[in-house]
């Protein structure tokens, strides 16, 4: 008699969250997952010193898996990241020196552990449920003789060169494909293939885009350890109107604080559209299907603004940076809205000038009128109309009102002036001491 299917509930609730783009092998993937806690692994190369919001899905795809009981390791490429993966890239990269990708395999790391509930202070492979690992471990072991004759000889470059992600930088006779790049895919397979020798990995994760390196390295690791893994992608997150999910108008939204403020990190959430933002809760909050559409019937019957946006960027702002960072991005929104800047801290004072409105620092030394803070700003065009905007109770000095030209203002923690014309137009100036 054969076994009626039993599908898994984890790959259920992913597929109901649009967190499934393709699998192998569904059925017996789902039939592999309920008959036993499993190890999956997804790769992280540290072609920067930071991950961005495109990493968070699959980051939070680990710790559901992990909160599902199953075994998760979050990889990060310090040999893979001295290459960098091709995958439908325009372009070559530019190679980064070994001292640099070191540095960024420590940063990203820094970044992941905490996602994945691990301790920093912990070996990262003394943890449970979830390790930590750097593919230049078994990666700087390897002779070239041996992966040419012990890999190399399991790949056809006629497969290779049929795979989508070649066969677009190959149809590009301005930039062609490099053959560092082109054996790029052979090292994540040989990751697979180690993985699974080593910990009993049985499914890989990752976006779209490394479908190719993925069923690559299903079939590496089946050749050399006669086992049967798995893959699992993700989709690429785009917004209701077809573009790119993950930049501003300023660039890409990081998660490293330095690059990205929490305040701005929390505004961009905030700021998510209502054709997208349930979607979006589906995709990264850790909240129940049941709870996201709760919200979804309270907002369409609210008369007021919509719950969704606020609750996604808090979730996402406490889990990247931490409750502290959240309540000051919150205490900044506050203060914006308010006009009341007075309670907020030199650190918050700090994100603002990073990325929260346009900022200048003042480094010469003199008085400086208010309508001459008006022109530097560029929140006037001229002297004259900096004074007719002052007489016209046009501009406020760091919430209140001034209707006189002066040079006597109030700083905020002794260094910042906030500068705003009419009802949107802010501008921040940090003071040099000899001003102040």
């Amino acid at each position: 008699m054969t076994d009626l299917f039993t599908p898994n509930p984890l790959l259920t609730e992913l597929e109901q969250r649009g967190l499934i783009a393709q699998t192998t092998n569904g059925q017996a993937l789902h039939h592999h997952l309920n008959q036993a806690p499993r190890t999956l692994y997804c790769g992280f190369d540290p072609t920067a010193g930071s991950l961005h919001i495109g990493h968070l899905v699959p980051l939070l795809m680990l710790r559901r898996f992990k909160e599902a009981g199953h075994q998760v390791i979050a990889l990060v490429g310090g040999a893979t990241g001295m290459i960098g993966d091709p995958s439908f890239k325009d372009g070559e990269r530019n190679l980064n020196s070994k001292a640099q990708v070191q540095d960024w395999v420590t940063d990203l790391q820094g970044q992941i552990a905490p996602l994945l509930g691990m301790s920093l202070a912990q070996p990262f492979e003394q943890q449970a449920k979830v390790k930590l690992l750097d593919n230049a471990k078994w990666m700087n072991k390897l002779d070239l003789f041996s992966f040419l004759r012990d890999i190399g000889k399991h790949f056809s470059v006629n497969a290779m060169i049929a795979k989508d992600s070649v066969k677009q930088r190959l149809a590009r006779p301005d930039h062609g494909l490099s053959f560092t790049e082109f054996a790029y895919s052979l090292l994540q397979a040989y990751d697979f293939a180690e993985l699974n020798a080593a910990y009993h990995c049985t499914l890989q994760i990752g976006g779209n885009d490394q479908w190719g390196n993925i069923t690559s390295g299903i079939d590496l690791t089946r050749r050399l350890n006669q086992q049967q893994v798995f893959g699992l992608t993700l989709p690429l997150i785009t917004k209701s109107d077809g573009t790119k999910f993950g930049k501003t108008e300023t660039g890409t939204v990081w998660l490293d604080a330095a690059k990205t403020s929490p305040y701005a990190f929390y505004q961009f959430w905030l700021n998510t559209a209502d054709a997208d933002v349930y979607n979006f809760l589906r995709f990264y909050s850790l909240q129940s299907l049941e709870k996201i559409a709760e919200i979804e019937r309270t907002d369409a019957h609210c008369q007021g603004r919509p719950q969704a946006q606020r609750l996604l960027a808090q979730e996402l702002t406490q889990l990247v940076h931490g409750e502290a960072a959240l309540q000051g991005a919150q205490r900044i929104s506050e203060a914006l809205f308010s006009g009341d800047f007075t309670a907020l801290t030199l650190s918050e004072l700090a994100q603002l000038a990073q990325d929260g409105m346009p900022f200048t620092t003042l480094t010469e030394e003199g008085q400086h009128s208010l309508s001459q803070l008006l022109v530097t700003s560029k929140l006037a065009s001229s002297l004259r109309q900096a004074r007719e905007l002052i007489a016209n109770n046009a501009i406020t000095v760091n919430g209140q009102l001034i209707n006189k030209d002066t040079g006597q203002l109030t700083l905020l923690q002794q260094q910042y002036v906030i500068l705003k014309r009419g009802k949107k137009h802010f501008h921040l100036l940090k003071l040099a001491p000899a001003l102040s």
